[in-house]
């Protein structure tokens, strides 16, 4: 196996901040003001939400590029749903400016369902955890 991304995140004083670095890039993760934080970042579902966003949109335009189609702006809204039973779902919108076919929409329904992080999220995933 190799490695495909890579994150870590150092704790700040206030409770709930702290600094994510993923390679060259850095940015702050928190929690609402309603959960006891600060709300100077995205929370951690924040961050699931947006892989799965810039995912779909990604895929969408290679797919585009290699079948050469011209799909114009589009946005990719997702949003996570919980219950106090636990139950849990991911309702993904692809939204285009400009009207595109039924048999295009079917096509990219397909290219949806197949994005790596959505195939991540649909099987079950091992994580190993060690205290150092």
């Amino acid at each position: 196996m190799s490695i495909i991304a890579s994150s870590k995140v150092q704790t700040f004083a206030e409770p709930w901040k702290g600094e994510v670095t993923s390679g060259k890039h850095h940015y702050l993760t928190d929690k609402p003001e309603s959960f006891g934080g600060h709300d100077t970042g995205p929370a951690p579902y924040d961050f699931l939400t947006a892989s799965l966003a810039s995912c779909t949109m990604i895929t969408m335009r290679m797919y585009a590029q290699h079948k050469e189609i011209e799909l114009g702006e589009f946005a990719v809204e997702v949003d996570f749903y919980t219950n106090r039973e636990q139950q849990e779902h991911i309702e993904r919108r692809v939204i285009f400016e400009q009207p595109i076919s039924q048999d295009l929409k079917e096509k990219l329904l397909n290219v949806c369902s197949k994005t790596p992080v959505t195939k991540t999220l649909l099987r079950s995933l091992d994580i190993q955890t060690m205290i150092l």
